[in-house]
């Protein structure tokens, strides 16, 4: 173990999230919001002082192993998330340092989720930090140090390839450093994008700021207790934000590829193919299911079909209507939806759509192998041959998701919560898509849940944003184990 090297990277992170705190301190001086202000420069103070501590310690070598990567990794979120919530204890906005804690994780971890029911009251610095939270944790807050401080060395394959989404995360240049600042040009670029579009569609300069953080994000934390509904009449808004979701649901590596002009590869993309597809399909159900009973009008109910299993699918958390008042069919659909998620290498959570891809080509091989044993029949992705290794963790990654999630939903259900609630809440924070069905419906928040199950949902949240491996590794004995 190399414990001085993680310290460092850990203190520069903490100096990183310290700066970044400039950006909402300022708006809360110019609002002369003096609660937010002081809450915000005694976190700085906080952050600044513990990483010039940590950033100095004596390191062995600069060299990281795996075991580093991970350590760096999980306590990098569980750290960041903790003093994330700092301004929001300090000022006074979320005094109970729980719900704090709940809320940051929800916003770094792009999951939605709140214990917020008048959000309007907030000061507008710490309604602004909490959107830009999920914004900094969307392409990673371990990715976003390694574009800005490249002084890992040859530690920051290991952390890009620990906290990267997907089975096998794309690496499109020799070099790390190079691959996370074309990530981030492509965030920035959809970023802009679409503050300009929301802008175009009657928003506010500040209300399209927020809104594309968490869209871009999809993260989905609103800044209105009613997410979007107010803003349902809106086509234009809806239909910007419902394709901006699906975009930044889509592998990042992809846009790339489009930029060299090779586009016959982006068309062949398995897991492009189906993600669409999926997507299509389940807008088609529901607006079959809704048309003539919740929505007279074919394009309304087109919309919010379309706006819901974007919005659930991407694991964005947005609401246009209380879907949790649709037909059982529809509610259905979407809970399914939230055991999918977006691409391999997007801001989406939850399981990847390119799992799905190499499970059914697990699948299909094995009823190959039944009628013909003695055949060779690799898996192959976008024409390439998936190594066993890959099948062998999509395989794994699937039991370990069903056990957490029974695990989780029996240790909610404590809560007196009925069943389909305490799933509901389980997949939502899991998947980190936010809102669920029942007591967790859109409309509905986690406020009324103990102390103990909001600790529990968090981790849950950095258990699925950092892929339930990574942070549940920490708990066995073999980690610790020289």
């Amino acid at each position: 173990m190399n414990p001085g090297m993680v310290a460092r990277v850990i203190g520069n992170l903490l100096l990183l999230e310290a700066a970044i705190l400039a950006i909402p301190l300022g708006i809360s001086v110019y609002y002369q919001e003096k609660d937010a202000v002081m809450g915000f420069l005694l976190a700085m103070g906080v952050m600044g002082l513990l990483g010039l501590f940590l950033s100095n310690v004596k390191k062995e070598s600069s060299r990281l192993r795996v075991r580093e990567a991970v350590l760096i990794v999980t306590l990098g979120w569980t750290l960041t998330s903790f003093f994330a919530a700092l301004p929001f204890v300090l000022s006074g906005s979320i005094p109970n340092i729980v719900d704090a804690f709940f809320e940051a994780v929800s916003g770094l971890t792009t999951t939605g989720s709140t214990i917020l029911g008048e959000i309007e009251s907030l000061p507008r610095g710490i309604v602004f930090w909490r959107s830009f939270l999920h914004w900094l944790g969307g392409m990673g807050i371990l990715v976003m140090t390694l574009a800005i401080l490249p002084t890992l060395g040859t530690g920051g394959q290991q952390i890009f390839k620990v906290e990267s989404p997907g089975p096998s995360p794309d690496k499109f240049t020799p070099r790390v450093v190079a691959t996370t600042k074309i990530l981030y040009t492509i965030y920035l670029l959809f970023t802009a994008i679409q503050i300009a579009l929301l802008r175009l569609a009657g928003l506010s300069f500040y209300e399209s700021l927020v809104w594309a953080f968490g869209t871009v994000s999809t993260g989905g934390l609103s800044i209105y207790s009613d997410s979007m509904v107010r803003f349902s009449p809106n086509t234009f808004l809806i239909l910007v934000t419902a394709v901006g979701m699906i975009l930044s649901g889509i592998n990042f590596s992809l846009y790339y590829d489009l930029g060299k002009r090779r586009f016959k590869q982006v068309a062949r993309n398995s897991e492009l193919r189906l993600y669409l597809v999926i997507l299509l399909i389940s807008v088609l159900l529901i607006s079959l299911n809704l048309y003539g009973r919740v929505y007279e009008g074919l394009g309304e109910t087109v919309k919010q079909a379309l706006f819901q299993v974007s919005s659930i699918m991407t694991t964005t958390g947005y609401a246009t209507a209380d879907f949790d008042q649709w037909p059982s069919f529809s509610r259905g659909v979407l809970f399914l939806l939230m055991f999918v998620g977006g691409s391999a290498g997007s801001t989406s959570g939850g399981v990847k759509v390119i799992r799905f891809v190499v499970a059914g080509k697990f699948i299909k091989r094995e009823f190959a192998r039944t009628l013909h044993p003695q055949a060779a029949t690799p898996i192959t992705i976008n024409g390439k041959v998936t190594s066993p290794d890959v099948v062998q963790g999509v395989l794994s990654f699937y039991l370990l998701y069903l056990a957490v999630f029974v695990f989780g939903t029996l240790l909610i259900s404590l809560e007196g919560l009925d069943l389909f609630s305490a799933m509901s809440a389980v997949a939502a924070t899991l998947g980190n898509i936010g809102p669920g069905f029942g007591a967790v419906g859109p409309m509905q928040t986690y406020a009324s849940f103990s102390p103990f199950s909001k600790v529990l949902l968090s981790f849950l949240m950095l258990m699925g944003r950092l892929e339930l491996f990574t942070l549940l590794l920490l708990f066995t004995p073999g980690f610790w184990r020289e």
